[in-house]
């Protein structure tokens, strides 16, 4: 759907900071819009999050609106329309914000894309933790020879403890680099939804 990628980029008025995603920065004006794009980066690093990317214009009992979206999310199959909410402020101002939001579902639906609300219940939790965690150590080097051995004891002992791997591995402190980069790569699984400690199963991808 590469249509949206030619719509001009609208200009935002109250950036209050940028987050670095493997596609470049992205603005955000809350932390809930910061958080959102840490976790959409960790989950797709391959996508392209684009700050305010349009302004639709449209028509509400009478009088001509506009309504500019906080990101769009696309990806090599998809693109999504994304507004970023707190859920107390989405509850007060719904009669107001709902014909906006009937709009930027039916821009989304007639190129094939999507919109969707994401409010703190959404975003925030234990894979938001996890992925603050791990981001950083996807781009860090890990160590060929020991990550190999990691690996291979993960296929070999099923449903190993992250502890269990790094007793298998000479050098502790190379060990316990290795295996968490490694989680960070998607190479080892863990339960993504709780905190990870020395005793969660890592499962090899």
């Amino acid at each position: 759907m590469s249509h949206a990628r030619r719509i001009p980029l609208s200009r935002r008025s109250d950036i209050i900071g940028f987050q670095w995603t493997p596609a470049g920065a992205t603005a955000h004006e809350s932390a809930l819009e910061r958080d959102f794009v840490t976790l959409t980066s960790f989950l797709n690093p391959a996508a392209t999050i684009q700050s305010q990317p349009i302004t639709i214009s449209f028509e509400d009992r009478g009088c001509r609106r506009r309504y500019t979206p906080d990101y769009l999310v696309i990806d090599a199959t998809d693109e999504e329309l994304v507004e970023v909410k707190y859920a107390s402020h989405l509850k007060a101002n719904w009669r107001r914000l709902a014909p906006a939001f009937g709009a930027a579902s039916a821009w989304t639906e007639t190129r094939g894309g999507r919109f969707r609300i994401a409010t703190e219940s959404d975003i925030r939790g234990g894979l938001l933790e996890n992925a603050k965690r791990l981001l950083p150590l996807r781009s860090m080097p890990v160590d060929v020879k020991t990550a190999m051995r990691a690996l291979t004891h993960a296929h070999a002992v099923k449903g190993a403890t992250f502890g269990q791997l790094v007793e298998l591995l000479p050098e502790r402190k190379l060990a316990l680099a290795t295996v968490w980069r490694l989680i960070a790569r998607g190479e080892l699984r863990p339960d993504l939804l709780v905190p990870i400690t020395l005793n969660s199963v890592l499962y090899p991808r």
